[in-house]
């Protein structure tokens, strides 16, 4: 026996397309609330301050040497974790996608460790090894190596916390694409480093330089393990937000104020760099489809 096709009707499809657009009417609207009030108001807030106290005497207050210097080790912090990620972070992505070992899970679990755990508890955990009276203190004064506020000790945590970006992002790349092309280029007789420069490293340029911006961003607002490690010490430690926490502190508001817009207006200039990386991994992933 055949059976007809239920019929909804008209009146209740009418009030189901109702009830569908008013719910996603105020999810959306709840969304945008959610995000004006932790993402825009902490900036539009700086910003009418810095308006407040005036923008020329602000900018003026972190034109000074302590301000430059201090900006000055932040991008050279930066430049550092770009440069080091970009090796260890594809050397790291090839062994654990490429490669099966052992300790491969261990390893790949410990990448994310960054991520989960405080950089406050990091620069912590730092001290109790390389401090004063850390763990591997008598070897460091015998080889008359300072870590603990000084230079390597902010670029030991800053290089700590930036980790897993550019690793995780060029992993899940080389996951995506397989191994046929570097098999073939292995049969054609390329060795490993023609393959992987003229293989791997170009199917994986658009993950890399996103990796990279995403640790430029994080290497540039680091502050918690960079002031536990540095002391933040004038000219010598004191990093952009280390500048900002000091200036809080001695009630200096112009110049954390100026020094905060610095560094918002490094991020947008890093968060468009971000949005055009995303686009163009999006567009060639689609022609790659056709």
């Amino acid at each position: 026996m055949a059976t007809r096709p239920l019929s909804i009707p008209a009146s209740m499809s009418k009030k189901v397309r109702f009830t569908s657009t008013l719910v996603r009417r105020f999810v959306i609207t709840g969304v945008l609330i959610y995000i004006a009030l932790v993402l825009l108001s902490p900036m539009l807030g700086l910003l009418i301050e810095a308006w407040r106290v005036g923008f020329a005497k602000v900018f003026a207050a972190v034109a000074t040497e302590a301000g430059f210097e201090a900006l000055q080790m932040s991008l050279i912090l930066v430049i550092i974790s770009v440069v080091v990620n970009a090796v260890v972070g594809t050397l790291g992505a090839i062994a654990l996608v490429r490669h099966r070992f052992w300790a491969r899970n261990l390893i790949s679990v410990l990448c994310d460790l960054p991520l989960a755990v405080s950089p406050v508890m990091i620069g912590l955990a730092f001290l109790l090894l390389v401090g004063r009276d850390g763990t591997f203190a008598p070897m460091l004064q015998a080889l008359g190596i300072k870590i603990v506020f000084s230079f390597p000790g902010i670029v030991l945590g800053t290089l700590f916390v930036t980790l897993p970006y550019t690793v995780r992002e060029v992993a899940y790349v080389l996951d995506e694409i397989g191994t046929s092309e570097e098999e073939a280029a292995m049969t054609l007789g390329a060795s490993v480093l023609q393959t992987f420069f003229l293989v791997t490293l170009p199917n994986i340029r658009l993950a890399l330089g996103y990796g990279l911006l995403m640790t430029s961003a994080r290497a540039l607002g680091e502050f918690g393990a960079v002031l536990v490690l540095g002391g933040s010490i004038t000219g010598h430690t004191q990093t952009a937000t280390t500048f900002i926490h000091d200036a809080i502190e001695e009630r200096q508001l112009a110049e954390a104020y100026g020094m905060a817009l610095v560094l918002a207006l490094f991020s947008v200039v890093l968060l468009l760099g971000l949005e055009w990386s995303k686009k163009r991994k999006h567009l060639i992933g689609n022609k790659a489809k056709l």
